[in-house]
């Protein structure tokens, strides 16, 4: 239960924010307050602080103008630091992660009364390594074998000395604090592989520059934080690695997950395993070349000798395997003599996830070779480690140590990339579960071919439930789109969430009768193609000449073909997605609708969501077609391919309540503030022909109706 003294704290912050911002009170706030107090403030746990209760998670929908920021940091703060638990805010998109950084969370410090202390979280891949950095400003490597490594990855030159030179000069006079995202320009991905470092070859307090360390430096403030703003990634990637290693650990955390709704595909991206047949190899021939020099560098050890001795051999065995892996890899593909002519990439995909036993067999054979390969790298990492020690005598100079780990590191953490993906596809998969995926990619890297293996579950739920839900002290999902078709179910399928949690809807602030949702007769099955097309050009052509219009396509190829037949003055107020960069876009599209001009946007599905055209901005949204995704990526495949071996349907099961997501969002595009008002128009009569289309529609919002030029009641 909410006790009296935290329920008044809660209630006095909230009144004192609205005060000092002059807000108005939403229904639909208060609301969310109330459960996200509830949940957490009723959870049970231990002397230890350890939670003993299991329903401890609330699933929130609360759609645009709910004020959800503000709802979640005044009910979950004050429970957290009653509780003595830090509070994780995790966002999907930089745009929220830095409104709630700089907008919301001052805003709350400065008018709510309430004392707090709040941080942002990333992972050390963005910061700088001030090791690294000294290297290069010193003129290269202290470890040339290291530098062949990345030079293999990318190029260099005088373009990497002068960004060195550049991030060295800013870095020490104090106008940068090293962290990748707040540099003014974008910089390269291979210049900034050299200049950062993984958890692997971060050597920590050993380092002699740990001092001047970007990464220790915010981990200072983030120790002491009340409020931590990261990432799902970021998240996602600590609990990969047992939790509690960048960010505090699971069990000392309440999350709070906005833009829940891409939780679980963030998800499946930090599980999928991906080896590529020709990189590997190539790293194995450079590491074969450089024993010579690390053994004049490290053998003076002798247990580094030893291990440095077995390497030869270790190489040896692999090379002709993966050799093996490459030709049964085309030969499975049916693609003996790789791409065709103009080909770029192709997917084969084992069904079922099933790989055939020749495959599985090898898998089996590299597992054995890269696990002592990796186990032989990890031995020698500990070493050099040790060797940083001062308090340690090992028998190798700190300086040799410390110039050769990065890159034992560097090959350690690929061996066990390697060693993960070969377990993927020799294991067998547990009969009750859905399979994982497994294919196949053949593609040209730099002009040669490549051959890739990946393999990724089909459903991230099994992963969250136990490392997230089961591991957190609390939590909290929300966003606008949660539901798929008024309900919570697929989210609970692909996410992991159990029937025990609160789930709730919260009703939206907006009066959705000031829009129309239009079906008109224009609207054509798009199973014609060219009738579809010129139906969209048609209601293009017959479109006001100063509305403010967002038109969405489910193709590129659809969205040129359309741009293309318009008429040229027609087209001259097209501003297309594919033409502009989305920002540059955007801005042309104000200024013409402020300069009391038409416009119109050709968008693709990115612009269904984190669009914010208010008021004028946007006056009419068009659908060119329902929005279902067709299965077709190995994974998305795959599930189906299970759902439907067990008597499913996939298309109902996945397709369609998926594309219940993606109209909402899709419509949600209109209406942004109270006051907006519009049109949206869907061309596409599937809607009303198919007996999905009942149902898609009911899970709209309550827009006006019209069907063929006629009103009818939501």
């Amino acid at each position: 239960m909410l006790d009296e003294v935290l329920k008044g704290e809660i209630q006095t912050a909230y009144r004192r924010v609205l005060e000092g911002l002059d807000l108005t009170p939403r229904y639909g706030q208060r609301l969310m307050i109330a459960e996200i107090a509830r949940t957490l403030a009723g959870i049970e746990s231990d002397e230890a602080g350890r939670r003993t209760s299991d329903e401890h998670v609330c699933v929130l929908e609360a759609g645009t103008g709910t004020g959800k920021t503000l709802a979640y940091l005044l009910a979950a703060l004050p429970v957290a630091k009653a509780r003595g638990k830090r509070l994780v805010i995790a966002t999907a998109t930089v745009a929220l992660q830095e409104q709630v950084l700089h907008q919301d969370l001052p805003a709350l410090k400065a008018h709510s009364g309430l004392d707090f202390d709040f941080a942002l979280a990333k992972g050390r891949g963005r910061y700088i390594c001030v090791a690294r950095l000294d290297q290069a400003l010193d003129g290269g490597e202290e470890n040339p074998t290291l530098s062949l490594f990345e030079q293999s990855l990318a190029s260099g030159g005088d373009a990497f000395q002068a960004l060195a030179q550049s991030l060295g000069e800013a870095y020490g006079n104090g106008r940068w604090e090293g962290d990748r995202d707040s540099w003014p320009e974008a910089i390269d991905d291979s210049h900034w592989r050299r200049l950062t470092v993984d958890h692997r070859q971060c050597t920590n307090r050993r380092c002699g520059h740990f001092g001047a360390c970007a990464f220790f430096r915010s981990r200072r403030h983030l120790d002491s934080a009340d409020v931590i703003v990261a990432n799902h990634d970021l998240v996602l990637a600590d609990l990969a690695l047992g939790g509690g290693v960048v960010l505090p650990a699971p069990g000392d955390c309440i999350y709070v997950f906005d833009e829940g709704h891409h939780l679980p595909d963030k998800a499946l991206q930090h599980f999928t395993h991906r080896f590529a047949v020709g990189g590997a190899l190539r790293w194995l021939r450079t590491l074969k070349k450089s024993l010579t020099e690390l053994n004049a560098a490290l053998a003076v050890q002798p247990t580094l000798a030893r291990l440095l001795a077995g390497l030869p051999q270790a190489i040896d065995a692999l090379e002709p395997r993966l050799g093996e892996a490459f030709a049964l890899g085309h030969q499975l593909a049916e693609r003996p003599q790789g791409l065709a002519d103009g080909e770029e990439s192709r997917h084969h995909r084992f069904a079922m996830g099933r790989a055939p036993e020749a495959l599985r067999e090898l898998a089996a054979a590299l597992v054995v070779i890269f696990a002592e390969l990796a186990r032989t790298l990890e031995s020698m990492g500990d070493i050099l480690r040790e060797s940083l020690d001062p308090d340690k005598h090992t028998g190798l100079p700190r300086e040799q140590a410390e110039a050769w780990l990065p890159l034992v590191a560097l090959l350690h953490g690929r061996a066990l990339e390697a060693h993960a993906l070969w377990l993927a596809f020799g294991e067998q998969d547990d009969p009750g579960e859905p399979p994982r995926a497994r294919w196949l990619t053949l593609e040209r890297f730099g002009g040669d071919p490549e051959l890739t293996f990946s393999a990724s579950p089909v459903s991230a739920a099994h992963t969250l439930a136990r490392t997230l839900w089961g591991s957190s002290f609390g939590a909290v999902v929300t966003s606008a789109t949660l539901t798929a078709l008024g309900r919570f179910e697929r989210l609970q399928e692909r996410a992991g969430l159990a029937n025990r949690y609160r789930y709730q809807r919260l009703p939206s602030p907006f009066d959705y009768s000031r829009a129309v949702l239009s079906v008109p007769r224009e609207a054509v099955d798009p199973a014609d193609r060219e009738g579809h097309e010129r139906a969209i050009v048609d209601f293009v052509e017959a479109l006001g000449e100063r509305e403010a219009v967002l038109m969405l396509f489910s193709s590129r190829a659809q969205l040129r073909g359309v741009e293309k037949a318009l008429s040229a003055s027609r087209r001259e107020r097209v501003l297309a997605q594919d033409r502009l960069p989305k920002r540059e876009l955007i801005t042309r599209h104000r200024a013409r609708v402020d300069a009391g001009e038409g416009s119109i946007i050709f968008g693709l599905a990115s612009f269904a969501e984190g669009i914010d055209l208010p008021g004028d901005y946007l006056t009419h949204v068009v659908i060119t077609r329902l929005p279902f995704s067709v299965p077709d990526d190995p994974v998305g495949a795959t599930l189906a391919e299970w759902i439907e071996s067990r008597g499913g349907n996939p298309f109902m099961r996945i397709s369609v309540p998926d594309a219940s997501i993606k109209l909402v969002q899709a419509c949600g595009r209109l209406i942004r503030k109270e006051a907006d008002a519009g049109r949206i128009t869907l061309l596409d009569r599937r809607v009303l022909t198919r007996r999905y289309g009942r149902a898609l529609l009911d899970a709209l919002p309550p827009f006006v109706r019209e069907i063929d030029g006629v009103r009818q009641d939501a």
